[in-house]
C-alpha cells in the first residue's frame, strides 16, 4: 500500500474499524452497493471488496491526493505482476468492484443519484484546532500540512454534536439518510471521548436502531489537542471520558486527562464500531428531506429516540406526515367546521372496517374535546333538567351543576333559560332508575366497564330514554380503542346490527395516544340529519374550529390502522331500522334555533358548485418558513419543560409593543384555542352579571350570533356611513344612558369587517364614555396587525388613556383585551387566542366556566417561539409580514376596482383581511338562472328579485362565491368580502363578481 504525508495513515482507528466490519456475517456486504467515507489511501475499500464481493464499493474522500493514492493502490492490488487483472470466482476484478472519487462526504452519490445499501466510515471527530483553515480552497496545490489536517480533523458543521467533536459524523449520517435504501445499514467508528451515551444518541435521535459491534481502547494520539474539550467541560455540566493508560477502567474527565498527559502520562479512550439501521426508513427519509430544504436549524430539536417502540410507531409516521404537509403546502386548505373531511372519512372508515358500522362522513362531527361537545349539546337543547354522568360534569358551568330549578313550568320566565344538571352514577341500572323517576329531557352518560362488553345495557338505556322522551348522548371514550385488535365494545356491536335511533348520539373523546397524554379531539356520531347538522353549526358558532394539527395527529393513527386493509372486502352490513319512534321530546331551544337560522355560517357544500370562500375569517396566504419551522419543532421535541410553553411573558411584551396596553401584576392572561372561545366565555360572564352586550353596527357577525345563541341580552349601537361605520362618542353616550350594566364590544384598532382603523383619539373618546357609564369594555384585537394603509394613523397606545381613566371612580368600568396571533405573526394552522382580564371580580366569574378549549403544549411552544422571533425582529418573519401586508394592499385595490366597475359602492379599507361594499346597482333587478347560466350551476332553475336579504344566496347560486350579507355585517345593505385567499382563488373570486354582473345585466 502506498502512503504519502498529506493523507491519513492507517493506525489503531482504522484497524479497529476493520475489525468491527469483520464482526458482521459475510452476507452483509455480498452483492451490495457500498460507500466508504474518508477512505484515505483506500485500503479498507479494497479489503472489503476482496473479502466480501460487494456489487460496488465507492471509496470517497475530500482530500484529492488521497483519491489519487487510493487509485494507485487499487491498481497495485487489482493487477498481477504482468499487469493483468486478477479475477475472482465471479469473473470480476477489483477494478470492477471498486471506484474512488473526490467527494465531500456523500456529495458524489447525491450528484449521481446513487442509492446505497451500506455506508461505512472512519472519519474525523476532533474539533479542528484551527477552524479558519477549513475555509481555504481545497486544491491540488494546497500544502501537505493543510491536507493532513483536513484528513485528521473536522470543522464545525452546524450540528448540536459539534460541541463533542461529532459534527462531521452527524452530517454524514443525515446525508446518508437521503441516499441509503430502506433496509440499508450504516457502520461508523466513533471514539468514546464524549461518552457512550452521547455517541449512541447521535444515531438514535435520528431514528436509528443501534448495535455496538466492537469496542476497544486506543492511546490518545500525542498530536491531538484536547484543550477544546477542556473548555467545553469548563462551561457545561458535560464530562468527557478518558482513561489512564490502556488498562484503566475508571473514566477521567478531559481536564484531568489533559493534566495527566502534560505530566507525561499516557491517556486512552474507548473506540467503538456502531452498526445502525433506520427503524422506519421511509418516514424518516421524508422528515430529513423536509429539514434539509431550509429547515436545518431545527434539526437539533429533533429526537426520534424512544424507549418504547409503540411510541415510535405513533410519532415517526405523524412527523413524516407533518413534514410532507408543510413542505408541499404553502397554506392550509379550508376545512368545514364539522371537522376535516379527511379526518371524518378516516373515523367513518375505521368504524366500518373494524366494527362493521356503515356510517357516512356526515354522520361524524368533530369537537375540540369531549367537554366542549357536552356543553355545546346542552346549550343546543337547553333542557330544564339534564342528568349527566358524575365523571363528565367537572367541566360544566358551575351554575348548571348547582342550580335547583327543577320545579317550574315554561311560564316561569326566571326558570325557562336555566339548565339544571343532576349528577348520576355510571352504573346503568341506577341511571335508568333516575331517568324513570326524574324524567330528564337530556341524559349524558358513559358505561361501566363490566357493562360495556355486551350491548344489552346500551339497548336498555335506548329503550328507557325512548319511552320517556329523553335525548341520550352515550360516551364510549373509555372503551374505544385505536388498535388493529380492538376489544369488545357492546355499543359498537349494537350499531353494527341496528341503526342508531334518532333520539340518541354517541360521544367519543380521543385521548388514548402513546405520545401526548393531553392531546384531545372528540367526535359525535348521529344518524339523524337535523342533529349532526346542528351540532356542526355549534362548533363554528362557539369554537370556530377544531385545532387542525390535533386532527392531523389522530388522523395519522386511523390511517395507519386502515392503510394495510383491502377496501370494501366485506359487503355493507344490513342493519335493523330503529324501533318505534320515541314519544315527543325536547327540540332545539328557541334561542338556538333562531341564532342558527339567522347566523350566516360558512357554506361548505353545494351540489354541482365549486365554492370560493370570501366568508371566513382565515388567512390562506403563504405560510412563512419560520412558522413552518416552529410548527414542526413543536411536535418534534420531547420532554418539554413548562418554561418552554409559557407564553405569558411573550404575550405581555407583544401587547405592550403593539397596543401599549398596561398589564398589572394582578391581571390574568388566559390562553384559548381561538379568540372566539374566549369571547364566548366572556358572554357567559356578562349573562351571569345580568349585563347587556352592546355591539356597534358593523361588528363581526359570528360573535353577534354566538351571543344570541347563548341567550345574552344584546343591544345594537348605531353607526353611520359618514364616519365609515365607526363607533362615535355621542351615539355611544346616548345608547349607554338607556342600558343597565353595559358590556361594550369593540373591534380595533383594525375593525372587522370594514377594515378601517381606530386611532388614539377615537379610542380615548369611546373609553371615556364607557368609563362615565361604568361599562365593561372588550377590545378585540384579533383582526389587527395587518394594517397596510396607515398614513396619518399613528398606531395605538392605550397606556396613557387607561392611566387617565383609572381615576374615573366607577368601579365597574374595566377594559379587557381579547386577541389572537394568527394574523399578526402569520401562524398558519396554529390555533391560538389570548385574553387579558384586569378586574379580580371578573377573573373569578370567568373561572366559574371551566370548559375552555385550551391550546395544546405544542401550539404554545410554537407561539412562544414566534413571539420571541418577533421581539428579536427576525428578518425572515418581518419580511413575510411586510409581504402579506403588500399582498393585502394590492388585493384591496383590485377588489375595490372590480366591485366599483360592477356597480358596488365600496368602503375603502386600511387593514385586516376584509372589506365591505353595497350592491347598489343590483337592488330591485331580477336574476334568472338555469342549467345553461352556469357550467357548474345548480340543476334546477332559480329566479329572484335581488334585495339585501337574498344577495348572498343569489351570488352563491350563480357563481359559487361565498360572501356575507348585511345581516352578518350589521350594516344594512353592506356585504363583507375577505381577501386573504390563495392567489388563484382570489382571481377566481374576481371573475365570479364580474360574471354575476353579466348575468344580472343580461336579464
Amino acid at each position: 500500500m502506498m502512503e504519502i504525508p498529506s493523507i491519513f495513515i492507517p493506525e489503531d482507528w482504522s484497524f479497529t474499524f476493520y475489525e468491527g466490519l469483520n464482526r458482521h456475517p459475510d452476507s452483509i456486504f455480498k452483492d451490495k452497493t457500498v460507500a466508504e467515507l474518508g477512505c484515505g489511501n483506500g485500503w479498507i475499500s479494497i479489503a472489503l471488496a476482496e473479502k466480501w464481493s460487494p456489487l460496488k464499493v465507492y471509496g470517497l474522500d475530500i482530500n484529492p491526493r488521497a483519491i489519487k493514492v487510493a487509485r494507485i493502490n487499487l491498481y497495485l492490488n487489482a493487477l498481477d505482476e504482468n499487469g493483468e487483472p486478477i479475477y475472482d470466482e465471479e469473473k470480476k476484478s477489483l477494478l470492477d468492484r471498486v471506484e474512488f472519487h473526490e467527494s465531500d462526504l456523500l456529495s458524489y452519490c447525491r450528484d449521481h443519484n446513487l442509492q446505497l445499501e451500506r455506508i461505512v466510515g472512519c472519519i474525523p471527530q476532533i474539533l479542528n484546532p484551527n477552524p479558519e483553515a477549513m475555509s481555504k480552497m481545497i486544491t491540488e496545490n494546497a500544502s501537505e500540512e493543510f491536507l493532513y489536517s483536513l484528513s485528521n480533523y473536522c470543522a464545525l458543521q452546524g450540528f448540536v454534536e459539534d460541541q463533542f467533536g461529532l459534527g462531521l459524523i452527524a452530517k454524514a449520517v443525515e446525508e446518508g439518510i437521503s441516499v441509503i435504501k430502506p433496509m440499508g445499514i450504516m457502520i461508523f467508528n466513533i471514539g468514546g471521548r464524549p461518552g457512550q451515551g452521547v455517541c449512541k444518541r447521535l444515531f438514535e435521535r435520528r431514528g436509528f436502531q443501534v448495535t455496538k459491534l466492537w469496542q476497544t481502547k486506543v492511546i490518545q494520539a500525542a498530536d491531538t489537542d484536547i484543550s477544546a474539550l477542556v473548555e467545553i467541560e469548563k462551561n457545561s455540566h458535560h464530562r468527557f471520558e478518558f482513561f489512564m493508560g490502556l488498562v484503566g477502567d475508571q473514566p477521567i474527565c478531559a481536564r484531568t486527562a489533559w493534566a495527566y498527559g502534560k505530566a507525561g502520562g499516557r491517556i486512552s479512550h474507548a473506540l467503538s464500531v456502531y452498526s445502525c439501521q433506520l427503524r422506519q426508513p421511509n418516514q424518516v427519509k421524508i422528515i430529513f428531506d423536509f429539514l434539509k430544504n431550509g429547515f436545518q436549524e431545527i434539526s437539533s430539536s429533533l429526537d426520534l429516540s424512544f424507549d418504547d417502540d409503540s411510541v415510535a410507531d405513533e410519532k415517526i409516521p405523524f412527523l413524516a406526515y407533518l413534514a410532507r404537509a408543510l413542505k408541499e403546502n404553502s397554506f392550509f386548505q379550508y376545512e368545514p367546521p364539522a371537522g376535516s373531511t379527511q379526518f371524518r372519512n378516516l373515523i367513518a372508515g375505521f368504524l366500518k372496517v373494524y366494527h362493521h358500522i356503515p356510517l357516512k362522513t356526515d354522520n361524524v362531527v368533530v369537537f375540540p374535546s369531549r367537554a366542549v361537545a357536552i356543553e355545546n349539546a346542552l346549550q343546543l337543547f337547553s333542557p330544564r333538567l339534564a342528568i349527566v354522568d358524575e365523571h363528565l360534569t367537572r367541566h360544566l358551568p358551575k351554575k348548571w351543576v348547582t342550580s335547583l330549578a327543577i320545579e317550574g313550568g315554561t311560564d316561569d320566565k326566571r326558570l325557562e333559560d336555566v339548565i339544571t344538571v343532576i349528577e348520576a352514577p355510571r352504573q346503568s341500572d341506577l341511571m335508568i332508575e333516575l331517568i324513570k323517576k326524574l324524567k330528564p329531557q337530556v341524559v349524558i352518560t358513559g358505561m361501566a366497564h363490566f357493562e360495556a362488553v355486551t350491548s344489552s345495557a346500551f339497548g336498555h338505556l335506548l329503550d328507557t330514554t325512548r319511552d320517556i322522551g329523553t335525548r341520550l348522548f352515550l360516551d364510549i371514550s373509555d372503551q374505544f380503542e385505536l388498535s388493529s385488535l380492538p376489544g369488545s365494545n357492546g355499543v359498537l356491536k349494537y350499531l353494527a346490527g341496528s341503526i342508531l335511533p334518532p333520539h340518541a348520539a354517541i360521544l367519543c373523546g380521543l385521548v388514548k395516544n402513546q405520545v401526548y397524554s393531553d392531546l384531545e379531539v372528540a367526535f359525535v356520531i348521529s344518524e339523524e340529519e337535523t342533529i349532526y347538522k346542528a351540532l356542526s353549526k355549534t362548533v363554528e358558532l362557539l369554537e370556530g374550529h377544531t385545532a387542525l394539527f390535533s386532527q392531523y395527529y389522530y388522523g395519522c393513527l386511523f390511517h395507519e390502522l386502515l392503510a394495510f386493509q383491502l377496501a370494501d372486502r366485506h359487503p355493507p352490513a344490513q342493519r335493523d331500522s330503529a324501533k318505534a319512534k320515541p314519544v315527543e321530546m325536547i327540540g332545539f331551544s328557541s334561542s338556538a334555533t333562531l341564532a342558527l337560522n339567522d347566523a350566516e355560517l360558512s357554506v361548505y357544500e353545494v351540489e354541482n358548485l365549486s365554492l370560493i370562500h370570501m366568508d371566513v375569517d382565515k388567512s390562506f396566504l403563504p405560510i412563512p418558513s419560520p412558522v413552518k419551522a416552529a410548527i414542526f419543532e413543536s411536535f418534534a421535541r420531547q420532554n418539554m419543560v413548562e418554561a418552554e410553553t409559557d407564553v405569558k411573558t411573550g404575550i405581555r411584551q407583544f401587547i405592550k409593543s403593539n397596543y401599549g396596553f398596561p398589564i398589572e401584576s394582578s391581571a390574568e392572561i388566559i390562553s384559548g384555542d381561538s379568540p372566539l372561545v374566549l369571547f364566548n366565555k366572556l358572554v357567559l360572564c356578562c349573562i351571569q352579571e345580568g349585563g347587556t352586550l352592546c355591539f356597534p353596527s358593523g361588528s363581526n357577525g359570528n360573535y353577534v350570533s354566538a351571543a344570541k345563541f347563548m341567550k345574552a341580552n344584546i343591544a345594537n349601537i348605531p353607526t353611520h356611513s359618514e364616519v365609515g361605520f365607526k363607533l362615535t362618542e355621542n351615539i355611544l353616550a346616548g345608547s349607554l344612558a338607556k342600558i343597565n350594566k353595559p358590556w361594550v364590544y369593540l373591534s380595533g384598532p383594525t375593525i372587522n369587517p370594514t377594515g378601517l382603523l381606530y386611532n388614539n383619539e377615537e379610542i380615548r373618546g369611546i373609553l371615556s364614555v364607557c368609563a362615565k357609564f361604568g361599562a365593561r369594555v372588550v377590545i378585540d384585537t384579533s383582526f389587527s396587525g395587518l394594517e397596510f394603509n396607515t398614513q396619518g394613523w399613528g398606531g395605538l397606545n392605550m397606556e396613557a388613556i387607561l392611566s387617565e381613566l383609572s381615576c374615573s371612580g366607577n368601579s365597574s368600568f374595566c377594559v379587557s383585551l381579547l386577541g389572537g396571533l394568527s394574523f399578526e405573526i402569520l401562524t398558519g394552522g396554529i390555533a391560538f387566542g389570548f385574553l387579558v382580564l384586569n378586574q379580580p371580580l371578573l377573573i373569578d366569574t370567568f373561572y366559574t366556566f371551566p370548559g375552555l378549549s385550551k391550546p395544546h403544549c405544542t401550539a404554545k411552544y410554537a407561539i412562544k417561539k414566534l413571539l420571541g422571533l418577533q421581539e428579536q425582529k427576525a428578518e425572515n418573519l418581518l419580511e413575510a409580514l411586510k409581504e402579506h401586508k403588500e399582498i393585502l394592499r394590492k388585493r384591496s385595490n383590485s377588489l375595490k376596482e372590480t366591485l366599483q366597475k360592477c356597480g358596488w359602492d365600496v368602503l375603502e379599507c386600511c387593514g385586516g383581511t376584509s372589506m365591505v361594499a353595497k350592491p347598489s346597482a343590483y337592488l330591485g333587478k331580477t336574476l334568472k338562472l338555469n342549467q345553461s347560466s352556469n357550467d357548474n350551476g345548480p340543476s334546477g332553475a332559480y329566479e329572484t328579485k335581488l334585495n339585501d336579504s337574498n344577495i348572498r344566496e343569489a351570488i352563491l347560486k350563480a357563481t359559487g362565491l361565498c360572501i356575507n350579507s348585511g345581516s352578518w355585517t350589521g350594516i344594512p345593505g353592506y356585504c363583507r368580502f375577505t381577501i386573504a385567499l390563495e392567489d388563484s382563488e382570489f382571481e377566481k373570486a374576481l371573475e365570479c363578481i364580474v360574471r354575476f354582473n353579466e348575468m344580472v345585466v343580461s336579464n
